[in-house]
């Protein structure tokens, strides 16, 4: 298939195939350092938690190990769900929710962004933003890390600048946090950025 005949819609047929013959170069393996920190300091393990675009979905098997409940895991592929239930079989089977990110239609307290926005087209960011406000809980919180540097071939990933999110999320988020990242991995370090925002 000629995908770059469809790279605005990176549909699921897209993704299962960058899984099937293993071309999944965003997968470091294991959760990233950022998240696992801030993850590190959260004390309810009551909250309402989604990881959408989830692919391998480390961040979900180490929230589910430190006792967090209520996790959901979205992603448009088979293949990385499958993968997830054989490495954590304990995990409810309910929460690994195959579908569109875009037609999901629930409330959540804190979405954790990891890679998802990336692999979105560029001209789609508008729709993430709302969807992510329409997702969150009064004061709800988006957090996770962006690119903060324009890739040389054409994506995905695609990448982006600190003014572009601001830009993005400001009228519908309080920006908490906007900053680089201080603990990437050492292959990504200078490139991120680490945020939190608040839904308005």
């Amino acid at each position: 298939m000629n995908y770059k005949k469809n790279k605005l819609n990176l549909d699921k047929s897209y993704w299962e195939e960058l899984y099937n013959s293993n071309r999944t170069g965003w997968d470091i393996g294991y959760i990233s350092t950022p998240i696992k920190e801030y993850i590190d300091q959260l004390d309810n393990i009551d909250l309402h938690i989604l990881i959408p675009g989830a692919g391998n979905s480390y961040e979900a098997e180490y929230l589910h190990k430190k006792g967090f409940k209520n996790v959901d895991v979205i992603d448009i592929a088979t293949q990385p769900l499958n993968n997830f239930k054989k490495r954590v079989p304990s995990f409810p089977k309910t929460n690994l929710i195959q579908k569109n990110f875009f037609s999901h239609q629930k409330k959540y307290d804190l979405i954790i962004e990891q890679t998802f926005f990336s692999s979105l087209h560029p001209t789609h960011r508008e729709k993430y933003v709302h969807k992510m406000h329409d997702l969150l809980s009064q004061k709800g919180k988006l957090v996770g890390i962006f690119f903060d540097v324009q890739f040389s071939k054409e994506g995905p990933p695609y990448g982006g600048s600190l003014n572009e999110y601001l830009l993005l999320f400001s009228s519908f988020f309080t920006i908490r946090v906007l900053d680089k990242c201080y603990n990437s991995i050492k292959p990504r370090f200078g490139r991120e950025l680490f945020f939190i925002f608040e839904k308005k």
